[in-house]
C-alpha cells in the first residue's frame, strides 16, 4: 500500500508539534509531496497532522507520471526510468538508490481548492483514491 501525503497548509498558526511532525515527515513547504510505504509510527504521524495535509492511495501510473514530472535526480548526469523508479517506490526501495530526491514539490491544483474542509467536500484529510485525481491536477 503506497501512499501519497501532500501538505496544504501553510505556516501560518500552526501548532508547534504539528509543525514538527510536518517536518519529521518532511513536508517542509506548502504543496510538497512525499509517498511511501508507511509503518506504525508514520501512520501515526499522518493522523496526527490530517487536519493539515491530503493523504490516500496512489496508483502506479499516477505514481509514474508525478516521477516523470516533478522528479529530481540527485546526480545530474544519470537519467531515472520512470516506470521502473515507480515499481521500486511501491516496494519501499529507498530513493537514494534510484537517485531520486524523496521529496517532491508540485504546483497549486487546477481549477482551485477548498482546502479548509475535510474530504467529502474538501480535500484534507484521507481521500482515499481521490488523491490520484488531485495529483494528477497539481502536476
Amino acid at each position: 500500500m503506497t501512499i501519497a501525503v501532500i501538505r496544504i497548509h501553510g505556516r501560518v498558526q500552526i501548532d508547534q508539534k504539528i509543525e514538527d511532525t510536518l517536518r519529521r515527515l518532511r513536508l517542509n513547504k506548502k504543496y510538497s509531496c512525499i509517498i511511501l510505504n508507511p509503518n506504525q509510527e508514520q501512520k501515526g504521524m499522518i493522523k496526527k497532522v490530517k487536519d493539515f495535509v491530503a493523504f490516500g492511495d496512489v496508483t502506479l501510473e499516477t505514481l509514474e507520471k508525478v516521477i516523470v514530472a516533478r522528479g529530481k535526480a540527485i546526480d545530474k548526469t544519470k537519467k531515472v526510468d520512470a516506470k521502473k523508479a515507480a515499481e521500486a517506490v511501491s516496494k519501499n526501495t529507498k530513493y537514494s538508490a534510484l537517485n531520486l530526491r524523496n521529496v517532491f514539490r508540485l504546483h497549486p491544483p487546477r481549477k482551485g481548492i477548498n482546502a479548509k474542509l475535510q474530504f467529502p467536500r474538501g480535500v484534507l484529510g484521507d481521500n482515499k483514491e481521490g488523491i490520484n485525481e488531485l495529483l494528477l491536477r497539481m502536476l
